[in-house]
């Protein structure tokens, strides 16, 4: 299977994938009503302009259509969104998306990459090189919640 970039007109089955990988891999991790308000079926506006804005990277499917899914925030140098559908979960596709950012972001020049990680992924970070710096909470707006997160970084000069 091969990374590509993501086209805006993809934003549905993308906004799609991330709340399925959220529902499930998030679970056991998050309150139920605080799961449900971070992942509503209509997708904000916005999210298809995050798609143009950055280098947004999937894998498609069998069937053609994207499985996998996760973009290198210009803005911020971090890395977002790797989200796999579940029945697509295990199969090495979400390595296969971060590694594509991180040639990305050397292509870019950028040191560094930060991330926000949910409990349930900190060790598929730390085996991609991602170090833990810090237990934190991130702002969902979505969901109205301080979400428990680890911030993590790794330096990409080494």
């Amino acid at each position: 299977m091969k990374v590509r970039r993501a086209s805006p007109n993809e934003a549905e089955i993308l906004w799609k994938i991330r709340n399925l990988a959220i529902r499930r891999g998030c679970a056991e991790v998050y309150d139920a009503a605080i799961v449900t308000a971070w992942t509503p079926d209509a997708m904000p506006a916005s999210f298809r302009s995050v798609i143009s804005a950055n280098p947004f990277f999937v894998i498609d499917g069998v069937e053609g259509s994207p499985v996998a899914t996760g973009f290198l925030d210009l803005a911020s140098n971090s890395v977002e969104a790797i989200f796999t559908l579940p029945h697509y979960a295990g199969k090495g596709l979400a390595s296969l998306i971060i590694n594509a950012i991180k040639v990305e972001a050397r292509k870019r020049q950028i040191s560094h990459l930060t991330l926000s990680s949910t409990p349930n992924a900190v060790s598929f970070y730390e085996q991609h090189g991602f170090v833990a710096v810090q237990e934190g909470h991130y702002y969902s707006r979505l969901a109205q919640a301080h979400l428990k997160c680890t911030d993590m970084v790794i330096n990409l000069s080494r």
